[in-house]
């Protein structure tokens, strides 16, 4: 049995924060002591942990040296200013929220492989939502289909954006509803109701950070850095639950019910049988799988294979991911 280590969380009150202490409870993963962090602003309040009330501290003040295990869920700025002083103190790191350059990406079900090659303190980032989904969809199928090409639009809830971007949507949902003027102020445009063409600012050549970001990841993740992949992110009102219409170009005609028969038996997938097909808030939303449907060729091209899927961005493409990580990390490392 493993011996339970100390576990810091930081970004402990946001909506992934949460989420992640709510998935090492229900995994019973082998937690001694943990630590709850963040800002100044939320030190003090309580997030339940196994029958208890467990408080939030103050990063900045934090000894890191107290802990074995540390989440960075609380955006690439705070995990670059503390994650040194954790690495210094000898933890273990995974990172949620794209700060650190140059570790490896990781999505268990996808390429585990790369954490047999670490030495401990070890660092590892969980990727996108994004990425962590279409990985666990895609990798099984890698061999089977040989893709020379995906092109990904990928709808991204508001809670991607953390509680900012899940507040200003039920408040301009409640403004509408009420006949009140619409004054946008987290999103620069009216975000219920809507659906925005891109998810944060564009580069030059137009592509967000997200879409780049993504194109990068999964091309890791798949051990194919020469794969083409064309990304486009837009926002969607919902809530919980990204979903994606996706299609891959193979180098030869695809066999539906092979692909059908690979996805029924990888881990991580809920395949929807034809004639139906999943939604965030019908199917995935809660549910620590990703979903699939609508599985079909191309109209024209046999070497097409179009599929739509869905997942809950905050549980199986976030904290589930992370949690599915530090269980493997744990077993040779620790």
């Amino acid at each position: 049995m493993t011996q339970p280590l100390d576990i810091a969380v930081i970004g402990a009150t946001g909506t992934l924060g949460e989420t992640l202490v709510q998935i090492l409870e229900e995994r019973d993963f082998p937690v001694g002591n943990l630590y709850l962090l963040a800002s100044s602003e939320s030190a003090g309040h309580a997030v339940a942990f196994r029958g208890k009330n467990v408080r939030v501290r103050e990063v900045d003040a934090f000894d890191f040296a107290k802990a074995r295990l540390v989440f960075f869920a609380a955006g690439p700025a705070i995990t670059r200013s503390y994650a040194p002083r954790a690495a210094n103190a000898g933890c273990l790191i995974i990172d949620l929220g794209a700060g650190l350059d140059a570790v490896p990406n990781v999505v268990p079900e996808a390429n585990p492989q790369v954490l047999a090659g670490l030495k401990s303190p070890a660092q590892v980032a969980s990727p996108s939502s994004a990425a962590i989904a279409l990985a666990v969809i895609l990798a099984p199928l890698k061999q089977q289909l040989q893709p020379q090409r995906i092109d990904v639009t990928a709808c991204l809830a508001v809670s991607a954006l953390g509680r900012e971007g899940v507040s200003e949507l039920a408040r301009q949902t409640a403004e509408l509803l009420n006949v009140r003027p619409l004054e946008p102020r987290f999103f620069d445009r009216q975000m219920a109701f809507n659906v925005l063409a891109q998810v944060g600012k564009s580069d030059d050549q137009g592509h967000g950070l997200l879409e780049r970001r993504l194109v990068t990841e999964l091309r890791e993740l798949l051990g194919t850095p020469l794969l083409k992949i064309s990304v486009t992110c837009i926002q969607v009102p919902v809530f919980f639950g990204d979903s994606f219409s996706v299609s891959v170009h193979c180098a030869a005609a695809v066999a539906l019910a092979g692909v059908e028969k690979t996805l029924d038996t990888a881990p991580g997938i809920e395949r929807v049988e034809a004639g139906d097909y999943p939604t965030a808030v019908g199917d995935a939303v809660g549910q620590d799988v990703v979903y699939v449907g609508r599985l079909r060729g191309g109209i024209d091209d046999g070497n097409q294979l179009n599929f739509w899927a869905t997942v809950d961005n905050a549980r199986k493409g976030g904290a589930l991911n992370a949690v599915q990580i530090a269980e493997l990390l744990i077993k040779d490392l620790v």
